[in-house]
């Protein structure tokens, strides 16, 4: 019998300049993680702005990972005024991103935000941001120590409270806390209409969302659970849960192809 088909599970890119070449990029995490822990197919989807044609990315996407990145979402795009001078941006992803993640969610595409995903999806469906959470009254400094090795970023660096009987405690098999990994500047002030905390750190700071009134999957993290992906359980158990949605995508999707 032939093999089943992969759920095709866009990717989404950054767009930078490397030398004196324009590129869009992805880190190999992100497309690991897709492979062996969600089971899907990645396909990077580049930070092309209005010129990505939504109707056909969607129709042909079984599932959306939105990565994490260096860059920070245009406070403008949230009513946060100007970009602090020195803050790193991508103009071109912020374009990109934030329709695609309302396009996805209308029409039920499986959407797993990860670190600066988290922020898509809050300021995509009507949220805002701190833009710099280290300078918020109250609020511990999230980043992470660029001297330490790429290992020790990516470790264990706080517990989060994940809420009672919430999609992501069912998925992660009923735990109250999880240790996480932190390395972001920007983090949820108001939370969308239509998104519920899903997890806390001690500070406050909203850590993950989900969207009960989505079509399709819809949960976003401020960690990054595609390092070790394959390794860390509790960050399998979360690729395995959105791999398992875009497999029920792509499952719905053939059907209504041969019923065409």
């Amino acid at each position: 019998m032939p093999s089943a088909l992969l759920p095709l599970i866009g990717v989404s890119a950054c767009r930078k300049e490397v030398g004196r070449a324009t590129v869009h990029s992805v880190g190999d995490k992100y497309v690991d993680a897709v492979l062996e822990a969600a089971g899907g197919l990645p396909l990077i989807v580049p930070a092309l702005g209005s010129a990505l044609p939504l109707d056909d990315v969607c129709a042909r996407l079984d599932g959306l990972l939105l990565t994490g990145s260096p860059s920070n979402i245009d406070p403008s795009l949230y009513g946060g005024g100007s970009r602090p001078v020195g803050d790193p941006a991508d103009a071109h992803r912020d374009a990109t991103t934030l329709p695609l993640v309302r396009a996805c969610i209308a029409r039920g595409v499986p959407v797993l935000g990860l670190c600066r995903g988290i922020q898509e999806v809050n300021v995509a469906m009507g949220g805002t941001l701190h833009g710099r959470l280290h300078d918020v009254t109250g609020r511990q400094d999230h980043r992470s120590d660029k001297t330490l090795s790429y290992a020790e970023r990516y470790g264990p660096s706080h517990v989060v409270r994940l809420r009672p009987g919430g999609m992501l405690a069912r998925l992660l098999g009923d735990v109250a806390e999880l240790r996480v990994n932190s390395l972001h500047g920007q983090g949820i002030d108001r939370l969308a209409p239509g998104l519920i905390a899903e997890a806390e750190a001690p500070d406050g700071t909203i850590e993950a969302v989900s969207m009960p009134g989505a079509e399709g999957f819809v949960l976003a993290v401020q960690w990054h659970p595609e390092w070790r992906a394959a390794e860390i359980e509790s960050h399998r158990r979360l690729f395995v849960a959105f791999g398992d949605a875009c497999r029920e995508r792509l499952r719905a999707r053939q059907g209504r192809e041969r019923a065409a």
